[in-house]
């Protein structure tokens, strides 16, 4: 059964919680009616909640069952605060007054700003996680692990939720 973004929220360690809880109570109009892309996954206007919520709940999901297996080298909390912040620029790109990103370096620096905004502390790991959460890209390098182990799982969660489960729960 899937749990709200509220919710979810409580799984992060305070004094992150009650700041993102803020951000998500000050922007709640804006995230509501933002699709999560503009084509290719979750995009009818509230898209960006249904995706945020469904990377969520897979990321409780797979870290319950895997780290029964092996212990994972983070925490859930850690996962859902990544997940939670890693789109941010989406409700501003997307809805009235829009704002205009040239390219990702603006993008990561608008949510950086968030970020500091809300006063939201982030492990090295975390920072990590939200740099590479699509993806090393440009900074792959053969002879270097570029991703970490919490961005590695964050990108399998955004990944099956914009790719596998991409329409999904369309409107």
């Amino acid at each position: 059964m899937t749990k709200p973004i509220t919710e979810l929220i409580n799984l992060i360690n305070e004094p992150n919680r009650s700041r993102c809880s803020q951000l998500l109570a000050d922007y709640s109009e804006r995230f509501a009616l933002a699709p999560g892309s503009k084509t290719k996954h979750q995009a009818w206007p509230g898209g960006y909640l249904d995706h945020v919520a469904e990377i969520m709940n897979l990321a409780k999901i797979l870290y319950e069952t895997t780290s029964s297996i092996r212990q994972l080298p983070f925490s859930l909390g850690s996962a859902i605060l990544v997940l939670f912040l890693h789109d941010l620029e989406k409700p501003f790109k997307y809805v009235e007054p829009t704002m205009h990103f040239q390219d990702d370096t603006a993008k990561e620096n608008f949510i950086s700003d968030m970020i500091a905004r809300y006063s939201i502390k982030l492990s090295d790991d975390e920072q990590n996680a939200l740099k590479y959460i699509h993806g090393e890209g440009h900074d792959y390098n053969s002879n270097t692990r570029v991703q970490g182990p919490l961005a590695a799982f964050v990108h399998i969660c955004d990944t099956w939720s914009a790719r596998i489960w991409f329409d999904f729960p369309k409107k």
